[in-house]
């Protein structure tokens, strides 16, 4: 759906790019990754600046299980990856994509049967398999990482099964990296037990340390055993929002879920946490490689990233306008173009409600951008439900560029344009997430776009509609045309009153010119 806007009237957020024919060739690409440890197909589509999942599968190989004993790769792996190989194939021809773009990491660079493996991979199923080198591995998961954090910094850390990569990230540019053998797949054939095991651990990763040199920022997680500890972390905390994207630890929180795993029974622990066997087998050899990590680099802080290897290969064919873009915002201009009734409200919705905000910076802003843009997105959905599916798509969807807080922050904003009360929602627990002067702000939003929503006009603009809010005299205004004042009806009043109440205004009202 075309957006009804003029070309330059898009301000400081620049022009949306998902029509754009460069970004049209990104809108559904599909992506392998042969790992160690498990093979994974993603297609991805919608805003190439902030992809949907259309597809998503894993399955878990073990390519590189004892690897350290024989030099080779895992029978029994090689044949469940050919299979899933097989399946991704026909999945990609059934779905009509270009051609799949396909990595091989440390397994299959490693194994004296990796080229054989590779051949054979090929002839079977027509794809075309890139074995990539342990440095390549990690400038792909540094820009999977920036895909979802434009213009980040901090220390990338992408744990496979038989290999850790770092990289660093300065600005959106990747810088030096390197590639080491922590991958918790070869930890466990170590001979010697945990004290030789730690031992390796400890000389490599000094290793790393004298490569990488200080490295204080922030420390981007990326790989499944990594998510796997962070499941954990959020089981110890009681945790209310389960996205494991954006989630934050530090070295406090690291140490005790680790001593937390030790007091479980490993089964007890992978069904509380719904972890397969497979996965959960690796999490003690994880813990080790980051309890040292953390020792040794001392990073301010920890986030997870669901982004990595596959997304950095999408990043890898995007222009650089593209790249320079908001993903949140895209995401967010995408979803209205497709499903809002209006394309092209949100802006307007945008410039009306502004005004209640005069302190915001530019990080609330794009919150209260990507909400306005997002107001109508779920309007097919039944009434009775409509605002707690607003709330949970704001704050569950895979959306990059968002903190926690931030998500928590669009879904109460989103919550209040569909209801003027909370209350008896079962998101509740979710609010303490966010500090209750932000809870108050995105009320405020959300009732303000509530009353906007009123003013339902194709070519709404601040002659016809416009809101002025005096945070001194705590005076609220809203001045509508004549054209306009007939939509000034007894549920507009209504909203109006409510958003003056949340403003806790000392006087509102209405003047027509």
């Amino acid at each position: 759906m075309q957006n009804s806007l003029p070309p330059d009237d898009w301000g400081s957020f620049g022009r949306p790019l998902f029509d754009d024919p460069k970004s049209r060739d990104l809108s559904r690409v599909g992506v392998v990754d042969i790992g160690s440890n498990s093979v994974r197909m993603v297609v991805f589509d919608g805003a190439a600046r902030s992809p949907a999942y259309f597809f998503n599968e894993k399955i878990l190989c073990g390519l590189g299980a004892g690897m350290n004993e024989t030099g080779q790769l895992n029978p029994q792996g090689k044949e469940r990856a050919m299979t899933a190989l097989r399946r991704f194939k026909c999945l990609a021809d059934g779905m009509d994509l270009p051609p799949l773009t396909v990595v091989a990491t440390a397994a299959m660079r490693e194994a004296s049967d990796g080229s054989e493996f590779k051949t054979e991979i090929e002839t079977q199923t027509g794809l075309k398999v890139y074995v990539i080198d342990g440095n390549e591995e990690a400038r792909l998961s540094a820009q999977g990482v920036l895909l979802g954090w434009p213009g980040s910094y901090g220390l990338i850390c992408d744990i496979g099964g038989s290999s850790m990569e770092l990289a660093e990230i300065n600005h959106g540019e990747v810088g030096r990296r390197i590639s080491s053998s922590l991958g918790p797949l070869k930890l466990r054939d170590i001979p010697g037990g945990q004290e030789a095991r730690q031992t390796q651990i400890r000389k490599v990763m000094q290793e790393l340390k004298d490569h990488m040199g200080k490295q204080r920022d922030r420390l981007f997680l990326v790989g499944g055993s990594w998510r796997t500890l962070a499941k954990i972390d959020m089981l110890r905390r009681d945790y209310p929002l389960h996205v494991l994207h954006e989630y934050r630890m530090d070295a406090d929180s690291v140490a005790k879920t680790i001593e937390f795993i030790k007091q479980y029974e490993p089964n007890e622990l992978r069904k509380l946490c719904q972890i397969s066997s497979t996965r959960m087998a690796l999490v003690p050899y994880a813990a080790e490689v980051l309890s040292e990590l953390l020792d040794k680099f001392k990073p301010k802080d920890i986030a997870i990233s669901s982004y990595g290897i596959r997304e950095g290969m999408l990043y890898e064919q995007m222009p650089e306008e593209l790249r320079r873009r908001d993903p949140l915002i895209e995401a967010s201009r995408f979803a209205e173009a497709k499903d809002a009734r209006i394309p092209g409200f949100g802006k307007r919705l945008y410039d009306f409600v502004l005004p209640l905000f005069p302190e915001a910076d530019d990080a609330r802003q794009r919150l209260i951008k990507a909400a306005c843009l997002m107001h109508d997105v779920s309007w097919r959905a039944h009434p009775d439900y409509r605002a707690e599916i607003c709330f949970d798509n704001a704050t569950r969807a895979n959306l990059g560029g968002l903190k926690h807080s931030e998500r928590i922050f669009l879904g109460i904003a989103l919550l209040y344009r569909y209801r003027n009360k909370p209350d008896g929602t079962h998101f509740e627990p979710l609010f303490e997430l966010l500090e209750d002067a932000d809870q108050l702000e995105a009320e405020i939003l959300g009732k303000a776009m509530r009353l906007g929503a009123m003013l339902w006009m194709e070519k709404l603009t601040e002659e016809e509609a416009h809101l002025m809010w005096d945070i001194q005299d705590r005076r609220l205004l809203l001045r509508l045309s004549e054209t306009a004042a007939p939509l000034y009806g007894e549920t507009t009043e209504a909203r109006f009153n409510s958003l003056a109440l949340a403003l806790a205004a000392e006087n509102h009202q209405v003047e027509t010119v």
